[in-house]
């Protein structure tokens, strides 16, 4: 049997990983200024992170959610102390796919409707709800046709004032747009979508699936604007790695049996992992230092005059060029020895390192950088 051609890969093969250096099998090493999609917010094997994970699994590791799991509850209360989140309940599963698929479902269940507003350049995931509610064709397969779906243009307030209508069930938004290209829904948009979604019975569901976890410079990128959603759907930087997501359901929406339900969300090793990663967030001061390293980035990229504007906040970013930057990102990879990422906007080179880099880890990319471009 051989693996399904899924993604055309480049031709290296990590084997070790400390921080932010990935080693390959070859013992070459590179910077990781992508994370793997924003997944590794704390680098990669911290310390506190590997006990915590090997100390649960020398108890338990999983078992059923027919049973009780006290770790689920511990968490669910640093969580909320965490992002400032109290007034809302934890649903936990494995994927930011998945969290947007309940999130989308629980939003259907709750209001007895079927249509959802999106929005162009959004990515929500590859399940049945969510690929439909992301605008991109080359993943949506026909049987997605059954969700009623209206993509919108990002901040056009007179095409959603238009769409928006008592027969709307949900309205989900990435607060910053990842796969996209880092752009981002004004605050005045935000707070007009919030309240017309309020006055027309519709529930806001927040992706936080990227831009949660401290990677804006807050715990979740909607802080900036003053929103509160009726659903925050997290995963990525959750779990440092493991397999990890969930959503955040507004105290006001109230469960009933049967809902929502998982076999693997939420057990034993999900819970030590994003207990971990919160807990070193918290003691290493990391969303504080994503907002000053990202206002650090932004003074760095004006030294760059191939730099036409930088896209995002705190740590989740995107270096916008008047060229494609393919093959930018394999010089970066093959000759310097650096990760990044690309976006639908083949303009835009992301950077999604881990939360607690230095901006001598920076002064290295855009040394890098400079020479790359020259």
């Amino acid at each position: 049997m051989k693996l399904f051609d899924v993604y055309p890969l480049y031709n290296v093969t990590p084997v070790s990983a400390k921080g932010i250096v990935v080693t390959d099998d070859q013992g070459q090493d590179y910077l990781d200024f992508y994370g793997g999609h924003a997944v590794i917010s704390i680098g990669h094997t911290h310390p506190h992170y590997v006990k915590r994970l090997k100390d649960q699994l020398d108890n338990i590791g999983f078992y059923s959610n027919a049973v009780q799991n006290p770790l689920q509850v511990e968490l669910a209360a640093k969580l909320g102390e965490a992002s400032n989140c109290e007034d809302y309940n934890l649903f936990m599963c494995n994927s930011g796919a998945e969290a947007n698929e309940n999130a989308l479902k629980m939003a259907s269940f709750v209001t007895g409707k079927s249509k959802i507003i999106a929005f162009n350049n959004g990515f929500h995931g590859r399940t049945s709800a969510a690929v439909a509610t992301t605008d991109n064709p080359s993943i949506n397969a026909e049987i997605n046709l059954q969700h009623e779906v209206v993509f919108l243009d990002l901040n056009d307030s007179k095409g959603f004032e238009r769409e928006i209508s008592k027969n709307v069930c949900a309205v989900i938004i990435e607060s910053i747009q990842g796969v996209g290209g880092l752009d981002e829904p004004t605050t005045e948009f935000l707070q007009e979508v919030a309240s017309l979604c309020k006055e027309n019975d519709a529930l806001l569901i927040a992706d936080e699936v990227q831009s949660g976890f401290g990677r804006s410079g807050k715990f979740f990128a909607f802080q900036h604007h003053n929103i509160q959603p009726d659903i925050i759907s997290i995963a990525k930087g959750m779990g440092n790695g493991f397999p990890v997501g969930g959503i955040l359901i507004h105290e006001s929406i109230k469960a009933k049996y049967g809902m929502l339900g998982t076999t693997f969300g939420g057990n034993h090793l999900a819970c030590a992992a994003t207990m971990a990663v919160l807990e070193v967030i918290e003691k290493e001061n990391l969303i504080s230092n994503a907002k000053e390293l990202g206002e650090y980035f932004n003074e760095k990229a004006k030294e760059i005059p191939q730099v036409k504007r930088v896209k995002g906040k705190g740590l989740m970013l995107g270096l916008e060029f008047d060229f494609q930057v393919a093959d930018l990102r394999k010089k970066l990879i093959h000759e310097h020895f650096l990760f990044t990422g690309g976006a639908k906007d083949k303009t835009v080179l992301r950077i999604l390192p881990a939360l607690n880099i230095t901006k001598q880890d920076l002064d290295v990319f855009f040394t890098a950088l400079k020479t790359a471009l020259s």
